[in-house]
């Protein structure tokens, strides 16, 4: 089944050119079929580019996900044209007394300050309390992740001696556990942060890690609020593009690790994770949104 999405969204030429099934909202609204609604709030500066990795990855089911993009109200990002903001993105003022099937929360460039220093700061906490009676199951990535933790349990990111970047190898310690049916024992994942993640509360359970990259995927007991550290939605060439963004700022970044052919960045990486990110969303959507969501949005609790 499709992903439902505005008809002049930008990811949708791309998404169609790689032969994921959307269907524009014309076209949805005449099918017997109540769509999974989906939010997300997209914290990157990069947002177009960002919709589309989420959206190929939304679209990939055989249900039908009707997505609605979410803004801070206290955040005018520079980086995205107002026009495209206007036309797709809804403020969180709006559509706070709306009920969601699932929500998103992305990461976003802001690691290197305190919590509180963010200055949006207290409408996200403000999403994230929100979240916990309106929407049936909840995927924080990365930043989003550690935030979610932060004002749920204190839990305080911890700065590293040097930048987790590369393509890292996965154990799947919880096998039995719905999010990961299917998966095989390692996997791979991409990361590309400066902070982690390493005190997890008993109530909560890791499901899977790196010994490179450290934790990756935590949950709680039954899967509505879920923590996700690396960035299993990036496309094969993501960290090439920061790479060459840092190697022009003149930082003289290391290469990613076990990333690009031969460690020679002049050869086009292999995305060695796209399966694993299907699935792995694909299984969300699934066990934890679908099954679990009434049939009446509004009898989400």
């Amino acid at each position: 089944m499709p992903i439902k999405i505005p008809h002049s969204l930008p990811a949708k030429a791309q998404l169609e050119a790689e032969n994921i099934f959307v269907m524009t909202e014309t076209t949805a609204v005449k099918q017997d079929i109540r769509p999974l609604k989906i939010a997300i709030v997209n914290l990157m500066p990069t947002k177009i580019t960002t919709e589309t990795q989420l959206l190929r990855l939304l679209g990939n089911t055989p249900l039908q996900v009707d997505i609605e993009l979410i803004k801070l109200d206290s955040h005018t990002p520079k980086n995205t044209p107002q026009e495209h903001l206007l036309a797709f993105y809804k403020p969180f003022c709006e559509i706070e007394k709306n009920k969601y099937d699932g929500l998103i929360i992305t990461g976003a460039p802001v690691e290197h300050l305190a919590f509180e220093e963010v200055f949006y700061w207290d409408e996200l906490c403000k999403i994230i309390k929100w979240s916990q009676g309106n929407v049936t199951s909840a995927l924080h990535i990365c930043w989003g992740a550690q935030a979610a933790l932060y004002f749920r349990y204190g839990i305080n990111k911890v700065k590293l001696d040097k930048k987790i970047n590369g393509v890292f190898l996965h154990e799947v310690l919880r096998p039995e556990k719905p999010l990961l049916r299917g998966f095989d024992s390692v996997f791979y994942v991409p990361h590309s942060r400066w902070t982690a993640i390493e005190d997890i509360p008993q109530n909560l359970e890791i499901l899977a890690k790196s010994n490179e990259a450290g934790i990756h995927i935590v949950s709680d007991k039954i899967g509505k609020n879920i923590y996700v550290f690396g960035h299993s939605e990036y496309d094969f060439d993501t960290l090439a593009k920061e790479y060459e963004r840092d190697v022009k700022k003149g930082e003289n970044p290391p290469l990613p690790y076990n990333y690009f052919p031969e460690n020679n960045p002049a050869l086009t990486p292999v995305s060695t994770w796209r399966a694993h990110a299907n699935l792995f969303f694909s299984n969300w959507l699934n066990y934890h949104v679908y099954q679990s969501t009434p049939y009446d949005v509004q009898e989400i609790s």
